[in-house]
């Protein structure tokens, strides 16, 4: 896995080895050895839990720069549906809109947009189709990462259908095309980002089909020159067409529980926070929530707005989103219903590949020695403390086990092992100084004189 791109990076510099991100990584996929931690490769979802958790800023997330705005000849910025929570509501979206042209993008398409035809095509085929429930979206790339490594039995039951972000750069390249005559390859659709998880899945994606998406740029990297040409040219006269058309119906995906209302069909469930999601699924590996027709799972918490790239806080960026979506309640839909059931019926939308698992853990490639292996590493697991403290370097004492096995820890790692085995030493010191040669001794009583 060592050509998988991970856009979760860590500053070396900069890391302590405080153990803070261990305790935090939903997947296992850190450990802090010699004073330093590193990042495994084969487990790391770029869900950002690590982000937020590292006090000094030594995990950072590398997406792209307006540098790569010189492979194209037209340049289109495709916001997420939570970058407009980043802003006051008195500021209008089409004022947001407006300034990325004047950054340099030649067009502007909403995310939120393409949520909407999103929105229809799941409610269509939820309505439709024979499924096994409960049915997961596909809009959360950290979470089906999680599903690949962790849950892979529950693959099947991910909805079939692109996410927002690649349906949006489709649409945005295809009126592009008619508008300037450009090929597709001349055409650039940058995603605006508030989490790293979309800019690995766009390098990667989840299935053999190459992402339209072209670059991906850190909400962080463009929140201030948006935020100074809004300010530089608020009261100037707009011209031209609007450049705002999505709803609230796509624009309330930006934050939990959006995308199940928006829908609407048989009973919905939303939950948000790396954490919770792993808690829900394991509890529907055991069969549970069988009677629940979708589920939207969001690795952040309280959705998109969480995003560890985002400038707001959380619950600011929430409520400013939702103070935006009632606000443009009322819009008039861009799409008419029979032109969202066309593209439903079209199928261009839907995903043909699977998502296929993806292994994290191969103790041997011969079966018979993963098995020896596996029996060690149990016996391993089983004669540690089981305090899960960390101060190993990794996150749990069956972590550590693993590690052991693999060859990359010890069991003095631990430690309460090293604290026993110092004790055991000391021991043995103190009972062979007591039988020290009479030769040896300082105790002139012990020392026998010459005849």
């Amino acid at each position: 896995m060592s050509d998988y791109f991970h856009s979760v990076t860590l500053d070396y510099d900069k890391c302590k080895g405080c153990t803070n991100c261990i305790k935090h990584c939903p997947v296992e996929a850190i450990r802090v050895h010699e004073g330093k931690a590193k990042i495994i490769q084969e487990r790391c979802i770029d869900c950002g839990e690590c982000i937020r958790a590292c006090p000094n800023h030594a995990k950072v997330a590398v997406t792209d720069s307006l540098d790569k705005f010189s492979h194209f000849k037209y340049k289109i910025a495709l916001p997420a549906p939570s970058f407009f929570g980043q802003f006051s509501d008195e500021i209008n979206i089409e004022d947001i809109l407006g300034a990325f042209l004047r950054i340099g993008f030649d067009d502007v398409y909403e995310v939120a947009l393409a949520a909407e035809i999103v929105t229809h095509i799941v409610h269509q085929y939820l309505a439709d189709r024979k499924y096994k429930k409960p049915l997961f979206s596909s809009a959360c790339p950290a979470v089906l990462r999680l599903m690949q490594i962790k849950f892979p039995d529950l693959l099947n039951q991910v909805v079939p259908v692109m996410a927002p972000i690649d349906v949006a750069a489709y649409c945005a390249k295809e009126e592009a095309m008619k508008k300037t005559g450009l090929p597709y390859e001349e055409i650039g659709a940058f995603f605006i980002s508030p989490c790293p998880a979309k800019a690995t899945v766009v390098k990667h994606p989840l299935t053999d089909r190459i992402s339209p998406v072209d670059g991906v740029i850190g909400v962080s990297l463009i929140y201030k020159d948006i935020l100074k040409h809004i300010t530089k040219d608020k009261a100037k006269e707009k011209t031209g067409p609007s450049l705002h058309k999505a709803r609230s119906v796509g624009m309330a995906w930006g934050y939990v529980t959006g995308e199940s209302k928006s829908v609407d069909f048989g009973t919905g469930l939303a939950v948000s926070g790396i954490h919770n999601v792993i808690s829900l699924l394991e509890e529907i590996e055991r069969g549970e929530l069988k009677d629940v027709d979708f589920m939207e799972l969001q690795a952040c918490i309280g959705g998109c707005v969480g995003g560890p790239l985002n400038i707001q806080n959380l619950f600011v960026g929430r409520v400013k989103l939702r103070q935006m979506v009632k606000k443009y309640s009322s819009t008039t839909p861009y799409f008419q219903n029979n032109q969202l059931q066309e593209l439903y019926e079209g199928g261009q939308f839907e995903l043909t590949e699977p998502i296929q698992p993806r292994p994290i853990m191969v103790l041997d490639k011969d079966m018979s020695k993963a098995l020896i292996k596996m029996e060690r590493l149990d016996e391993i697991t089983k004669d540690l403390p089981g305090l899960d403290c960390g101060a190993c370097g990794s996150p749990s004492c069956h972590a550590l086990a693993e590690d052991i096995v693999r060859g990359f820890a010890f069991d003095t790692d631990c430690v309460i092992k090293l604290r026993g085995k110092i004790k055991i030493l000391a021991e043995e010191l103190l009972d062979l100084a007591q039988k020290l040669p009479s030769s040896m001794s300082d105790d002139p009583a012990k020392k026998v004189s010459p005849p």
